[in-house]
């Protein structure tokens, strides 16, 4: 049987993962400034997380969410702790897109509309309601295309002040840094307008948290620079270091009823023993606070190189715009320098996302490269 091929690949077979590295068959050494899609938030194959892991499926893996669960409390506690919130409940499911599918279902619930309001450059997933609200017309089947939803420029917040004035809106959702468009964020205005906009008109504001928090941008949620309160934030990727998880933080004053929401894996033991694990070492290692650290050390040294134009994102969430497309580069430093970046849909950029636990030497590794690399160009 052939893999349904939807994916081009890379002609590298990555078999160990160590820190800020990872190993391929023939045991070539690469740095993985990419973390795969921004998951790997405490490094491959951390030693504490490893044991958790192993420990926890030596005695179950695995049963349903119609038992007790008491890892589920847990990490909830820990949550709650290390990013500073309170007065939200967690609901645990296994990825970025099924989070925000629930957190846009709860929305429509608690609302009791359907309309959704999106903007320009937002990835928020491939399923079915979440594509919807994805700005990649490529990637929308005609069964995706039903749902009722706005799209609205990035930013502009004159334009979302209009769009909310028929009272219609079930919610606003938006990645506060945009992931894969580009590493835009917009001002600390326009997100309390959209705040202030849902309080006045019954509607619901959902932070997209799902590449951005977990420690990435230097504070827990990239939404807490802004001083705002979303009603739901959802979160996945950096959550479980690599092991499938995803959340829903939904402020207290929505109610819960039984049969609302549901999964089948989602909260399972295993997946609690990995999310505990990094919400751990996150904090006893002082991740978020090394994110910060060295977002300063990176805008310094880009600074050193005239190509990049500029220097999107904050924390180790980081983009590096150049005026021509990188694809070309990437390959480069891929191929003949051993260093995996990531892309994004503005082809002119280079996203950095490496685990939170790099430190400076991999940076200048990285900058070394890119110098020699640029010179070639």
């Amino acid at each position: 049987m052939e893999l349904f091929d939807v994916y081009p690949l890379y002609d590298i077979t990555p078999v160990k993962g160590e820190g800020c590295y990872v190993y391929d068959e023939n045991g070539t050494k690469y740095l993985d400034l990419y973390g795969g899609h921004a998951v790997i938030s405490i490094g491959h194959s951390h030693p504490e997380y490893v044991k958790a892991i192993s420990d926890q499926i030596s005695r179950l893996g695995f049963y349903s969410n119609s038992i007790k669960n008491p890892m589920q409390q847990e990490l909830a506690d820990k949550l709650e702790k290390l990013a500073g919130i309170k007065n939200y409940q967690l609901f645990l499911c296994n990825s970025g897109a099924e989070a925000n599918e629930n957190a846009l279902k709860v929305a429509s619930f608690e609302t009791g509309k359907s309309k959704i309001i999106y903007f320009d450059n937002a990835f928020h997933g491939r399923t079915s309601g979440v594509v919807a609200v994805t700005d990649n017309e490529s990637i929308k089947a005609p069964f995706n295309k039903d749902h009722q939803v706005v799209k609205l420029p990035f930013g502009d917040g004159e334009a979302l002040t209009e769009a909310m004035q028929e009272g219609d809106v079930a919610a606003i959702i938006f990645e506060i840094i945009q992931g894969v468009g580009g590493l835009d964020e917009a001002e600390t205005a326009f997100y309390k307008k959209a705040e202030e906009l849902c309080e006045n008109y019954g509607a619901i504001l959902i932070a997209d948290e799902v590449q951005a928090g977990y420690g990435r941008t230097g504070d827990f949620f990239a939404f807490q620079k802004h001083g705002i309160r979303p009603d739901i934030i959802s979160i996945a990727k950096g959550m479980g270091n690599g092991f499938p998880i995803g959340g829903v933080l939904i402020d207290d004053k929505i109610k819960s009823k039984y049969g609302m929401l549901g999964t089948t894996f989602g909260g399972n033991h295993l997946a609690c023993a990995a999310g505990i694990s990094v919400l751990d070492v996150i904090e006893k290692e002082n991740l978020i606070e090394n994110a910060s650290e060295l977002s300063e050390y990176i805008q310094q040294k880009a600074k050193e190189i005239p190509q990049i134009k500029k220097v999107k994102g904050r924390g180790l969430m980081i983009g590096l715009e150049f005026d021509f497309e990188v694809a070309a580069l990437r390959k480069d430093l891929l191929f003949n320098y051993q260093i995996f970046t990531g892309a994004a849909s503005n082809k002119k950029l280079l996203r950095i996302l490496p685990p939170l636990n790099i430190q400076k030497e991999h940076f200048e590794t990285f900058f070394k490269a890119l110098k020699t690399a640029l010179e070639n160009h």
